[in-house]
């Protein structure tokens, strides 16, 4: 995912916004992130990649990356499957393939 791309799609949370966020403010858990607009406190598709994020942080390391466009597949799919539910304002999940 690119700089600009949403993470936390219920909240508008970009990727830079995160990375800024625990690079100035230092969260000492990744549940803390959630302080950075509210991302994560959603549906929670976005947990796993809050915590890689901060993982990341923690060892200078970079990850496996998706495109913006599977990641929102793959989180329209866990709303799909019932595990998470958007609050209003969130981006809709894609349609079915």
């Amino acid at each position: 995912m690119k700089p600009d791309d949403e993470v936390c799609l219920c909240f508008h949370i970009t990727r830079r916004k995160i990375e800024n966020y625990i690079r100035i403010y230092q969260p000492r858990v990744p549940s803390q992130i959630s302080e950075c607009g509210g991302a994560g406190s959603g549906c929670g598709w976005c947990i796993p990649f809050l915590k890689r994020y901060f993982k990341q942080a923690q060892s200078d390391g970079q990850g496996e990356e998706l495109s913006a466009e599977d990641y929102a597949r793959a989180r329209g799919q866990y709303i799909r499957a019932g595990k998470g539910t958007p609050p209003k304002g969130a981006t809709p999940p894609p349609p079915e393939d």
